[in-house]
């Protein structure tokens, strides 16, 4: 083997190293500094992979793993059912299209743990076993995986593919390549242009999700389509999904929720939220942000808590959506991958420059707030389900729409 010089280039792994690591498991072992020496709490990409693994094994539902590959990058994706149910509803939950979002595969893997009966979720939680009755669940755990690896090498701001493109922006609606205004937002050379987004592509048109779900970290929020511009507000099911979103931020999050798009003066093109609601027809499409630093925490909680007391709720009841100017000032000082200001946007761009800050913006830094935000959000990722199942039970042509 080489040296550890020889395993490292540009600051992190090489994609040839990160394969023998998904293929031998030894990432843990042998990188002895980074992600597993500061925050040892976090799991590497060999250890997601074996504990996926693990689990599907040991569940107490059906479950299956498979692995698909394209142009030699592969993803693993979980599937998740009761062994009795006839699902309503087909959830399909991908985690980690931005590799410093470390925290957004773990929430994904405690999920997985709840599903199989190994982790106890909140208990005003609807029961995992009665939401698989009706709820069918596939998982993409780490979507990003071989630039997660060099994330856990220490090069926590790393957020695209190898290749530099941003796979929340290389989805096929209303793709543009000149119209982002972040500099590590890359949408690449075409849509679909990357291994990851295709494969992507493939596991969604194969599932055909009633639900859809995409999940980040970097500040808290919740949306819906449209997010790639501001002139288009989502009129299929833009109710029933307003009505999710209302119900998870009062147990789970207590922050902006809304149409992306439409929040503020800002496009952003080629994501998978859009593609799959509208190519898909997938009746609830959501993306949720789910941490962001304490340092910034409680002024987005209380700021939106003003908003909310000071009209804001009025407006969200009688169809306004958040690019109100009522909300404007909130995103100004709380940017969102989903929602931009011009000024929100000098501020994210800054904080790539130094890995420790990375990785305090997008991930926690204490295992308390780990386990705190893993339970929380595994936990909504449950009620989401169930809601979007209820609602779907109701009104049956939403799934033919």
């Amino acid at each position: 083997t080489g040296s550890s010089s020889d395993m490292v280039k540009h600051g992190g792994i090489t994609s040839r190293m990160a394969e023998a690591f998904l293929a031998t498991g030894s990432s843990s072992d042998m990188i002895a500094t980074g992600m597993k020496a500061e925050y040892p709490y976090y799991h590497t990409t060999a250890e997601i992979q074996e504990e996926a693994k693990r689990l599907v094994k040991k569940c107490s539902h059906r479950a299956s793993i498979k692995t698909v590959t394209n142009e030699g990058v592969s993803i693993d994706v979980v599937t998740v059912e009761s062994k009795q149910a006839s699902p309503t509803n087909r959830v399909f939950i991908l985690f980690g299209e931005h590799s410093r979002e470390l925290i957004s595969p773990e929430s994904g893997l405690f999920f997985l743990k709840a599903l199989c009966g190994e982790a106890e979720l909140d208990s005003q939680t609807a029961k995992v076993a009665a939401v698989l009755t009706d709820n069918s669940f596939q998982l993409v755990l780490n979507g990003n995986p071989r630039s997660r690896v060099k994330v856990e090498s220490g090069s926590y701001c790393v957020r695209e593919n190898p290749s530099g493109v941003d796979l929340n922006r290389n989805w096929d609606e209303q793709w543009n390549a000149t119209g982002v205004a972040l500099a590590d937002v890359n949408p690449g050379p075409l849509p679909f242009s990357e291994p990851e987004t295709r494969i992507f592509k493939q596991l969604v048109t194969e599932f055909k999700p009633t639900t859809f779900l995409t999940v980040h970290s970097g500040t808290r929020g919740m949306y819906m389509p449209w997010a790639y511009d501001t002139n288009h507000l989502a009129d299929r099911n833009q109710p029933a999904m307003m009505e999710v979103l209302k119900t998870l931020d009062e147990k789970h999050c207590k922050c902006p929720f809304g149409a992306a798009g439409k929040e503020v003066g800002y496009a952003c093109p080629g994501t998978s939220l859009d593609w799959i609601y509208d190519q898909m027809k997938t009746p609830f499409a959501f993306a949720f942000e789910i941490y962001v630093s304490p340092n910034e925490d409680e002024d987005l909680t209380n700021r939106w808590l003003q908003k909310v007391q000071g009209g804001g709720s009025s407006l969200l009841e009688g169809g306004s959506h958040l690019a109100h100017s009522h909300f404007s000032d909130l995103f100004q000082r709380h940017g969102s991958d989903f929602v931009h200001t011009s000024k929100s946007t000098a501020k994210q761009s800054s904080r790539q420059k130094d890995d420790d800050a990375c990785f305090s913006q997008f991930n926690p830094d204490t295992k308390e707030r780990y386990e705190a935000t893993v339970k929380n959000w595994a936990s909504a990722y449950l009620e989401m389900a169930h809601q979007s199942n209820q609602k779907l039970k109701l009104n049956s042509t939403m799934i033919a729409a």
